[in-house]
């Protein structure tokens, strides 16, 4: 309708829409044009609202099933409501909203269709209070050290030294703390971390041991990784209560500390099989112990066993020569072939991912002494080889040069690469 076309008082204009429909067929819907005035831009505009069949359906089955949104089923009974014939006071009686809300409904179900009437309509929403710079600002200021005594920021330090070096009067720590989440930063957060030195050592000790990961399967050359976790033997000083209906177990924050045992674990880089034992100490004699078992109890007719091992004082093949005489520690070592990880590297022993299911699984409790230690690692470890769990490592060679290339020793991305 054209600005300032003039309509008697009282005319109703008819226009009918077309609107294709997914499968290809047509529905027509009338939208009523009533003119009071002469001026076309104060007409008052009456949308008539004819559902298809299917539409029909739809729109009961959403209105009886399920939980949904309270404002998106009101609009469906505006829909079915107008549908049937009832005016816009009657359905804004009924469903308990505005005459607004029943115009505008129906306005957007003539206009963008049944989705789009039932949804929210996109909101403007209010000024953003940082500008761009400002908020760099907030950025640089939270990644700063935090006031002197103080640990750590918080939003509100934040919030009152952006005050300070701004022009605004007052910031809440509501919109300190949306600025930060979209750029993904929390000051007030710490993780420990082992922050590596990479020299030509460190990639020379990963590169060995990918390699190894990376091999196929031999039974004469089995890769097993090997690595050991303390634990302390906790018991109660008084009976926990068991769970019930509506409530959740308890136990007294009071225990009795029985000492420490040891939990080594094997772990057969391309086989589903780990092995767990429980000893007293982690001393060179039970390294040595442990790697005689290897090669004589769980790998007896491999020729030679390659054990990945992290940089631990007992890693190491004298300790089998303090336990074991010459020859016998001299046999013992013709079946090993040690592969150390690089210094504060441990994550590249498969191990470590085994030892973090064994806690989260089986040890993330009070385990009162060694026999039920024993007792319960021995059925986890009968559970999970059941199972055939395997460790499934994406980290390889190419991965490494990729992520950590900047960080080899002599690292030139233009240096030509020299065939073998």
């Amino acid at each position: 309708m054209q600005q300032g076309v003039g309509v008697d008082e009282g005319e109703v204009l008819a226009l009918q829409v077309c609107e294709f429909l997914h499968e290809g067929s047509t529905r027509r819907r009338w939208i009523d044009l009533l003119a009071s005035g002469e001026e076309a831009s104060t007409m008052n505009v009456r949308y008539v609202v004819t559902l298809s069949p299917q539409e029909r359906l739809d729109l009961r089955a959403f209105v009886k099933g399920g939980s949904k949104k309270v404002r998106r089923i009101k609009r469906a009974q505006v829909l079915l409501a107008a549908d049937a014939g009832a005016t816009d006071q009657q359905i804004a009686t009924s469903v308990s909203v505005g005459t607004s809300t029943v115009f505008r409904t129906k306005r957007r179900f003539v206009e963008e269709g049944l989705e789009a009437a039932l949804s929210e309509e996109p909101r403007p929403g209010g000024e953003r209070k940082l500008t761009s710079k400002e908020e760099a600002l907030l950025v640089a200021v939270a990644c700063s050290a935090p006031p002197k005594g103080r640990a750590r920021w918080t939003l509100e330090l934040l919030a009152g030294r952006m005050v300070r070096l701004t022009g605004h009067k007052g910031l809440s720590r509501e919109t300190v703390r949306r600025r930060l989440a979209e750029n993904e930063l929390k000051p007030w957060q710490r993780k420990m971390w082992c922050i590596p030195k990479i020299d030509a050592e460190y990639v020379a000790r990963m590169e060995d041991v990918l390699d190894l990961y990376a091999e196929p399967e031999d039974p004469n050359l089995p890769v097993v990784c090997f690595d050991e976790t303390p634990r302390q033997l906790i018991g109660e000083a008084r009976v926990p209560c068991a769970p019930a209906p509506g409530r959740r177990a308890r136990w007294d924050y009071e225990y009795r500390r029985n000492g420490t045992a040891n939990v080594f674990m094997f772990l057969d880089v391309h086989r589903p099989w780990r092995h767990v034992k429980v000893t007293d100490h982690r001393a060179n004699p039970d390294f040595a112990e442990c790697m005689r078992d290897l090669v004589d109890v769980h790998y007896p007719h491999a020729a030679r066993v390659r054990v990945v091992l992290d940089n631990l004082s007992t890693h190491r093949a004298g300790a089998l020569y303090e336990t074991f005489p010459p020859e016998e520690a001299r046999r013992i070592l013709r079946r090993l072939e040690f592969h150390y990880t690089p210094k504060h590297a441990s994550w590249l022993n498969m191990v470590e991912i085994e030892i973090g299911v064994l806690v989260e699984q089986c040890l993330d409790r009070r385990i009162p002494d060694k026999k039920t230690l024993k007792r319960e690692t021995a059925a986890w470890e009968r559970r999970r080889n059941g199972e055939k769990a395997r460790i499934k490592w994406l980290f390889t060679v190419e991965r490494a040069r990729t992520k950590l290339g900047r960080a080899y020793p002599g690292y030139s991305s233009s240096a030509p690469s020299v065939a073998a």
